[in-house]
């Protein structure tokens, strides 16, 4: 295939979709960052072009491919919040379903043959075994999942009929902020664990919520499978060239190993050198107890090997980020 040169990188100004931006910058593309600023940030594009503009906006889309004529899409915009897709399941099935749906339409138009889809393990519910391979049954306990879900199914049955190069990136939990300080996690409301165990050392929360400490895992809380922003960052990249026409692949994004809530805060401690409050709560229902990837697929087709996948590495880059955007932010305050 020819070689990537532009590639529309939707949700280009979110957390994973700027890193993936600088990422690819890095490599030699030239990203576009389309992206609605409804949970992105302007500040986080610096390596490319940025059009605003909704995913079902179908006349805006075509305008921007019109103008940039990408040679590839990375689609990351989406809604990511579970609880929020229980409430509102249309909006969700509305804009994870709905907007990749607009895209497909708009780069048929404009002959764009390549996708990088951002999926999740999400879409395998509860598993019954674990590490988890790319083989396991997907079955989705929460909208969200199922929103990732039929996208995927959607994406397969248009690599089919319409000559797409798809490759579906299903990653465990993102962590971390770019070494080089420039980007980083701030969502409104946060609810990633990383993040809020920062905040509660930073005294910037009063205390962490612990949801269940009886699940059968060693020290009682959850385990999940943490992997650095920028490796998933990279394998994104590393999946532009993948595969020809006509094809659809899938495969999981994780370091093989996973940490406890408990094991999260004491490294947060240990890294920080600050306390952690934490406070006991009652389990969420759909939490699994383990949630650890097989990756080993991703490592033997696309030549992709996380560089940071110690939790220590994740923790002092987020750190370090959160502290220094922090105190610029605050110093910017009237």
């Amino acid at each position: 295939m020819e070689r990537v040169v532009r590639v529309l990188v939707t949700g280009g100004a979110g957390y994973i979709g700027s890193h993936a931006c600088k990422a690819l910058a890095a490599a030699g593309h030239t990203p576009i960052a389309y992206d609605s600023l409804r949970t992105g940030h302007r500040w986080a594009v610096r390596w490319g072009p940025f059009e605003h503009g909704d995913l079902l906006d179908a006349s805006r889309l075509a305008a921007v491919m019109r103008a940039h004529r990408p040679d590839a899409v990375m689609h990351f915009a989406a809604l990511a919040y579970v609880g929020e897709s229980v409430e509102q399941p249309d909006l969700y099935y509305r804009v994870n379903v709905g907007g990749t749906l607009s895209l497909i339409e708009a780069m048929r138009t404009a002959g764009v043959g390549r996708f990088v889809f951002s999926s999740t393990c999400a879409t395998y519910g509860e598993p019954a075994v674990t590490p988890i391979a790319e083989t396991a049954p997907q079955q989705p306990v929460n909208p969200y999942g199922r929103s990732k879900l039929m996208a995927e199914e959607i994406l397969r049955d248009a690599s089919r009929a319409y000559g797409l190069s798809v490759t579906a990136l299903r990653y465990f939990n993102a962590a971390g902020a770019d070494p080089d300080g420039e980007l980083g996690e701030e969502h409104d409301p946060e609810t990633h664990l990383l993040p809020l165990v920062l905040e509660a050392a930073a005294g910037l929360r009063p205390h962490i919520d612990i949801f269940g400490d009886d699940y059968p895992t060693p020290d009682g809380t959850c385990v999940r499978d943490y992997i650095h922003v920028c490796d998933l960052a990279a394998a994104h990249v590393a999946a532009l060239d993948r595969a020809g026409p006509n094809a659809f692949a899938a495969y999981n994004l994780g370091v093989g190993r996973g940490a406890s809530v408990k094991a999260v805060i004491e490294a947060a401690r240990r890294v920080t050198g600050r306390e952690v409050p934490t406070r006991p709560a009652g389990r969420r229902p759909g939490d699994p107890p383990v949630l650890v990837a097989d990756a080993s697929l991703a490592g033997e087709a696309l030549g992709w090997t996380p560089q940071l996948p110690d939790l220590d590495s994740m923790i002092e880059t987020a750190w370090a980020w959160m502290t220094r955007h922090r105190a610029s932010a605050m110093s910017r305050t009237p």
